[in-house]
């Protein structure tokens, strides 16, 4: 009795010692990611990707809305039906807003919750804590998952591996007790991992993986705990037949719904243009480039360097050798693992892991430019990390310091890693680093190339960014990205000519860009061509009539034909689409005080201050509205604050250079000061705006150089003759009558 009561008291001890060891283990491993990806938390988003998912997308942006749900469950946009991944950017923008910091944090955390499910997954199927806890760890801390965490555009990534794992971890649960409810479940799960990323369809065969080990169903065993030793010798091969039978059978539902997403996916990717067409990529070639990157991915595996966020496509440039080795390798690898299989198990199972998951990523079906992603890793490679963490301690098992030379081994493999990845994660703080790198470590990458001009050019490094865009134009001569983006380059140094060179040269190349066709537009509207530009912009809206900032600048250039109520209706079709688009509210304020409709014209710029508080334009075109409704304590403060925000503008400064000159029964009458302000707006337009020399002699008038205000007003007079403005030629004129009578008999000629 007693020795019975001694062995429950041990093993209850040994169960208590487990569980502290595994929440040991667990908070190690959150830990030890938290640590190493911590710096994502002030990283930005990146212009690649992540403008399509979050920071262009206004569905996303407006948070949880109903139009949002609606669009999120019915879109295909970018090439992909995954409305649950969809609805996660949602809720962060509903909760967080743009703030780039807290969607980096979010995929960090299910990071954290994948690596605590994977080592639990492992650790309840075979009861091996430490080898589920290495594997678990690899995962967390390994270079080629830096991607699928520090990539805000990767949520579908990190998302769809919970559901991967949840949907094991319910399946084990209803292999320990089966039950209606329970395989209800792992399918529900299941279908929500597809709704993240059409990734899982690989899943179902994972499943039967699991039940050929660890969990031996083949042999009619439930779930064991424990090592791979126990096998059932005597069942009859009749027996395992049936079985497997069974089990594919079970996985029938599965299947079914695998088949399905992968349709929609196919259909989808077609729509949007994803795919890559059969002429362009051969079949060969994708088979060719499928066997290397299956042989690349295990190199990259242990040896994680020159990682990139895009590895170009060779095409039919593939060294034939590398073919021959890959296919050497991979036959070597599966025929010793099956001649393993019944000794060691967990060969085949990581292997065929590893084979099977790749498939639907692997290039069959080419999608993209890339020839293979880190991001392709996430789930593959725990496949090979099992078979590391399993096989190395078996090839060890006689040795006699076997537990020092393992502890050993982790500590060897896991703090060079998380060392890489620190170091690999530096270059996702911003586009600037990430495309800089992956256009030097890489060859013939002009995607990258043209990613990074692009970063220099919004940094406003013009010639480094022209200098960047010519590389690339060498590279591939006929990549229409860089003919557009080299021709907005030259359109900002105001190298018109330059730009339509470039501009017609991607539009030989992409007839339908509606982007260029706008922006050749805006050059003509530049250059005073109006029809022209007009022309270009409807053009624009023809291939893409929400296409907001030709809606836009279509209004200007209506407005400046005269057209006001056309270019109305262009201005609020633009805010129709984008409501925050300060641009289009600030020209439409402009229109309406046109019209002389002052107060809608205030509503607009109010509007966009609430928006944008610092944008002079509209500062500078409220205090224009509250000038000429007499409103003049407001409009000094808004044309300071303009004058403040852009010190050198002399529209703001003319308007309030007239208020301070005029207005003698108000508390901002300053003659001097509205004479300081109007010099130097004449020596800023070198004395040519009659607009401009009409103030200033207001303002001398005030301070008594009457002498010296005639002179600027004659002056003024001759411009606006000049340049056939009869308007303003009348009011100069009036103020030189009235000058003149002030003007004492003595002095006037």
């Amino acid at each position: 009795m007693s020795n019975l009561c001694r062995m429950l008291f041990r093993e209850k001890m040994d169960n208590i010692s487990n569980k502290y060891v595994s929440l040991c283990l667990c908070l190690a491993l959150a830990a030890a990611t938290l640590v190493i990806y911590w710096p994502v938390r002030n990283y930005d988003f990146i212009n690649y990707d992540d403008v399509d998912y979050v920071t262009e997308n206004e569905y996303v942006k407006a948070g949880l809305t109903s139009d949002s749900i609606i669009w999120a469950l019915k879109t295909g946009y970018v090439g992909n039906w995954h409305p649950l991944t969809w609805l996660s950017h949602v809720l962060d923008c509903h909760i967080f807003g743009t703030n780039a910091g807290r969607h980096h944090l979010t995929n960090l955390l299910l990071h954290i919750a994948n690596t605590l499910l994977l080592f639990g997954l492992f650790k309840r199927m075979t009861g091996a804590v430490w080898r589920s806890a290495f594997v678990a760890a690899v995962f967390a801390l390994h270079p080629l998952h830096v991607e699928s965490v520090a990539w805000v555009s990767e949520r579908k990534d990190v998302l769809s591996t919970l559901f991967w794992f949840l949907t094991m971890a319910a399946y084990l649960r209803y292999v320990e007790r089966p039950s209606v409810s329970r395989y209800l479940l792992t399918l529900l799960a299941f279908a929500l991992g597809l709704m993240a990323k059409p990734m899982l369809v690989s899943l179902p065969i994972v499943l039967l993986l699991m039940d050929y080990w660890p969990l031996c169903r083949l042999w009619g065993e439930r779930a064991v705990k424990g090592p791979d030793k126990h096998r059932e010798k005597s069942a009859k091969k009749s027996f395992q037949s049936w079985k497997w039978r069974g089990l594919v059978w079970e996985k029938v539902p599965f299947f079914v719904l695998a088949a399905a997403s992968s349709v929609v996916t196919f259909i989808v990717q077609q729509r949007y243009g994803t795919v890559v067409h059969p002429t362009v990529v051969s079949l060969n070639v994708r088979i060719a480039n499928a066997l290397v990157s299956y042989l690349k991915y295990i190199v990259m595996m242990f040896w994680p360097g020159n990682l990139a966020v895009l590895y170009p496509h060779l095409i039919n440039m593939l060294p034939k050798w590398q073919i021959i080795v890959a296919v050497l390798f991979l036959l070597g690898v599966s025929v010793w693992v099956i001649y393993c299989r019944k000794t060691y198990k967990y060969f085949l199972f990581g292997w065929l892991w590893y084979l099977v998951t790749l498939v639907p990523v692997i290039g069959l079906v080419q999608v993209g430019r890339q020839a293979l992603a880190d991001r392709y890793t996430y789930i593959p490679l725990t496949g090979l990390f099992v078979i590391i963490a399993w096989g190395v301690p078996d090839l060890l098992s006689k040795f006699r310091f076997r537990k020092i030379v393992l502890v050993t081994a982790a500590g060897l493999t896991l703090v060079p890693l998380s060392i890489c990845t620190r170091l690999q994660l530096r270059y996702w703080r911003d586009g600037l680093s990430l495309f800089e790198h992956a256009f030097k470590i890489t060859e013939n990458n002009y995607v990258m190339g043209t990613n990074y001009a692009e970063e220099l050019l919004r940094d406003k490094r013009y010639d480094e960014a022209i200098a960047m865009f010519n590389k690339v134009l060498r590279i591939n001569p006929k990549y229409y990205a860089a003919h557009h983006d080299l021709g907005a380059a030259l359109q900002m140094q105001g190298k018109f000519e330059e730009a339509l060179t470039h501009y017609q040269k991607a539009l030989q190349l992409r007839p339908d860009n509606a982007k260029t066709y706008n922006n050749v537009g805006v050059i003509y509207h530049l250059q005073g061509k109006l029809t022209e530009s007009v022309r270009c912009q409807r053009r624009a809206l023809q291939f893409n009539p929400r296409y907001y900032e030709a809606h836009n600048d279509l209004g200007a250039t209506l407005q400046l034909q005269g057209k006001i109520e056309e270019a109305i209706s262009h201005y609020r079709m633009s805010l129709e689409i984008k409501p925050d688009y300060v641009t289009a509210n600030n020209n439409l304020g402009r229109a309406l005080m046109k019209q002389g409709k002052l107060d809608e014209a205030a509503v607009c710029f109010i509007e966009v201050l609430r928006t944008k508080p610092n944008y002079p334009d509209a500062h500078s075109d409220l205090g224009s509205v509250f000038l000429q409704q007499g409103k003049f304590d407001s409009a000094v403060a808004h044309l300071k604050k303009a004058l403040r925000l852009k010190p050198n503008w002399v529209k703001p400064m003319n308007n309030l250079a007239w208020i301070l000159a005029t207005q003698k029964d108000s508390v901002h009458y300053n003659p001097d000061e509205a004479i300081a302000l109007s010099e130097r707006a004449c020596e800023l337009t070198e004395y040519q705006d009659p607009n401009m020399l009409d103030t200033l002699a207001l303002a001398y008038s005030e301070d008594g150089r009457l002498n010296e205000a005639l002179a600027m007003l004659e002056k003024a007079l001759a411009l606006a003759e000049s340049s056939q403005n009869e308007k303003l030629a009348e009011q100069i004129q009036n103020h030189l009558t009235i000058l003149q009578q002030r003007q004492p008999d003595s002095e006037k000629p």
